[in-house]
This record gives structure tokens, C-alpha cells and sequence, in this order.
């Protein structure tokens, strides 16, 4: 590690009584056992827990649907970057040498995991109020961003506003691919943006829903594109 693993208590708002545990949470099965794996998947439960009840608390008016999708979008791989970034967890990651020569501490996923295996130490260590004032701490910007109005849109149609909010074509869907048996179709599309050269894919059991991916995955990348 060659950031400040005390630097990162003090970003996180929480201070560990059992050290151990905090690295663990930062260890990489690249680097060895113990890792955090076990602790990622405490830590996914408890993020889901924890933004459940913060959506619930903070939109009364909105269905169960318009919830679960609200809270979908903050979990994915992309929330959980944003936040590690701001922590700049990747400084105080274990990786073993080849993840480390291949820059796995800036690798999204990488990045997205070690932080809810954090969650998953926070909550051994403190109990579930600990994890709880941590995890929204962390959250309220996004959440306060959220416009239920845009964020319930499906990627298709939001992409497709953004697009000609900045007066440019409407993106292209085409199939790549289609695998598997015909009762039982993966099907890959590419949403393709010329006006930007952009390129992103998506998986499904359907073409639309392979199609919802790659608006996902394109939108993901536009938002960080000024018009």
C-alpha cells in the first residue's frame, strides 16, 4: 500500500478498533488470504440495506418498482468508482504484482469491490449504525442529485434525450451477435454514437434488453462529456 490507510478512516468518517479487519478489506486475492471477498459480499448486502431504507426515507411518494430501480443505479460498478475515487482507495490497495503492473488500482471493478468489502469491515467492527452513518454519508451527494423524473427514464429514452438536448443524431443499435440455443438467446448489441465515436456493448436475454445495456453503458460515458 503506499497511500495512508489513516487518511482513508478519516475520508470514510470511522475509525477501526480492529485494524486487521480494515486490511483485509483492502486485500486483493491477487495479493493472497486472507481478502476481501467474503467481505464484498457482506458489504454489497449492506449497501443495498443501507440505500433502501435512505430512498425509502427520502422519496414517500414513489412505488416499490421506481424504488428498486432507483437504488439499482446507485450500486452499480459506476456509484461504487465514484465514491472509491473520492476516498482514493485505489492508494491504499494490496494487488499482487501483476494487477499491480496492470494497474488494477484504478480498475473500476477492482475499485467497486474493495469499497463494499470497507462496508463489510465497517460492519463487523462497529455494528450496523457504523456502517449505516458511513455509507450515507458517503451517498447524500448522490443522492440529493437524484431527479426521480430522469433517473426512472429507461437508458434508451434518456440517451436519446440527451442527444437531442445537444442536437446531435440519435444513436445506431446493431446486433453483433447472437449466442445460444434459440430457446435460450444472449443476444450482444452495440449502440454506436458517431458524432462522439463512441462504441459501447450490452448482453440480454432479448434484443431490447441487450439494447437497454449498451444506452446504459453509453450514457455512463456521456455524462462525462460536456455538450
Amino acid at each position: 500500500m503506499s497511500g495512508d490507510p489513516e487518511r482513508l478512516q478519516q475520508r470514510l468518517g470511522y475509525r477501526f478498533r480492529d485494524r486487521m479487519l480494515l486490511e483485509q478489506a483492502l486485500t486483493h486475492r491477487s495479493f493472497g488470504q486472507p481478502n476481501n471477498e467474503r467481505l464484498e459480499f457482506l458489504g454489497d448486502s449492506l449497501l443495498n440495506c443501507v440505500t433502501a431504507i435512505a430512498l425509502f426515507e427520502r422519496f414517500g411518494e414513489l412505488r416499490e418498482g421506481e424504488l428498486s430501480r432507483l437504488r439499482a443505479s446507485l450500486v452499480r460498478q459506476e456509484g461504487l468508482h465514484r465514491v472509491a475515487n473520492e476516498l482514493e482507495l485505489g492508494a491504499v490497495l494490496r494487488l499482487g504484482e501483476g494487477e499491480l503492473k496492470s494497474g488494477g488500482f484504478r480498475r473500476p471493478s477492482i475499485l467497486a469491490d474493495a469499497l463494499e468489502a470497507v462496508f463489510g469491515a465497517v460492519y463487523l467492527d462497529g455494528g450496523f449504525t457504523a456502517v449505516k452513518n458511513v455509507i450515507d454519508r458517503l451517498y447524500a451527494v448522490m443522492i440529493s442529485e437524484i431527479d426521480p423524473a430522469q433517473a426512472l427514464k429507461d437508458p434508451k429514452t434518456a440517451l436519446q434525450e440527451l442527444l437531442q438536448g445537444r442536437k446531435l443524431p440519435l444513436p445506431n443499435y446493431v446486433t453483433v451477435d447472437v449466442h445460444g440455443e434459440a430457446h435460450a438467446q444472449d443476444f450482444e448489441v452495440m449502440c454506436v454514437i458517431e458524432a462522439f465515436d463512441l462504441r459501447t456493448t450490452g448482453r440480454g436475454p432479448s434484443r431490447r434488453a441487450a439494447e437497454q445495456q449498451s444506452a446504459q453503458h453509453a450514457l455512463a460515458q456521456l455524462r462525462g462529456i460536456k455538450a
